[in-house]
Order: C-alpha cells, then structure tokens, then sequence
C-alpha cells in the first residue's frame, strides 16, 4: 500500500504531462484572443500613435512657418541694411563735398587776407611818402608863392598872342 500512495502523485503529472500539446494551444489560443482584444479597443478608442503623428505633423508645421518667417525677416533685415548702407555712403559723399568746399573757400579766404594785407602794406608805404613829400616841402621854403617865372612869362605871351 505504501507503493500506491507513492503512486498518486505521479499520476496526476503523468496526466497533465500527457496532454501537453492541448495545454499549449489553450495558452496559445488565451494569448492571441488578448492581442486581438487589445488592437481592437486601440481602433476603436483612437490610438496614441495617431495623436503622436498629428503632433509631430503640427509641429513639423509649425516649424516650417517659423523658418519662413524668419527667412522674410532675415531678408527684410538685409533691405533696411542695404538702405542704410547706401544712405550712408550719399551722406559720405555729401561731407566729402563740403570738405572740398571748405578748404576752397579757406583758400580763397587766406588769398583775400594776403591780397589785404599787401593793399594795406602799400596804403602805409604811399602815406609815409606823402608824409615825407610834404615834410620836404615844408623844409624847403619856397621863393614864389605862384606859378614859377617861366609858367608867368608863357602866359603872358599867350596873351599877346591873342589880343
């Protein structure tokens, strides 16, 4: 009897391990029934992975536009310096000219201030001689106040001969 209570524990796995194959396909059959149900609540109930795509499409999107816009303000930003440029070099050229005209009218300034300072030189120089031409007038007395004597006697006979 010992030999048959040792038996009963063997017979119960021999029995299960008898029919393995049928255990195997209940376990196969349970696992694909769960993947099945799960697709089908993902279909039904809206995938995260189409959200995920909807997401990243908006944000393509989105970065796209962004890209533009700053392709345009990037262009933008060239004009206004472009402008800017071109307004400074007409400004450049306008104080180029001034220079020019500066240093010609302070050519001509300092040309006048010479051309003056020569007329007063030469005023200076003719009122000393007229100075000393009257001083050496005054020095010399003179004998006749008049007309000399031969201016005296060319007029007398100037008036013989007429009359």
């Amino acid at each position: 009897m010992i030999d048959l209570a040792e038996d009963a524990p063997s017979n119960s796995l021999l029995r299960l391990g008898a029919q393995p194959i049928a255990l195997t396909a209940a376990a196969l059959l349970l696992l694909i029934a769960g993947v099945t149900s799960i697709a089908i609540w993902r279909a039904y109930t809206g995938a995260p992975e189409t959200d995920r795509v909807v997401a990243s499409r908006q944000l393509q999107t989105r970065t796209a536009q962004a890209s533009e816009q700053l392709v345009e303000k990037t262009k933008g930003l060239e004009a206004t310096q472009q402008e800017s440029i071109d307004q400074l070099q007409v400004v450049q050229d306008q104080l180029q000219t001034v220079k020019r005209l500066l240093a010609a009218q302070q050519a001509d300034t300092k040309r006048l201030s010479e051309q003056v300072t020569t007329l007063n030189e030469s005023i200076d120089s003719l009122r000393q001689s007229f100075a000393s031409a009257r001083a050496s007038e005054a020095e010399t007395p003179s004998v006749t106040r008049g007309k000399p004597a031969r201016h005296r006697v060319h007029a007398s006979a100037r008036k013989r001969s007429r009359g």
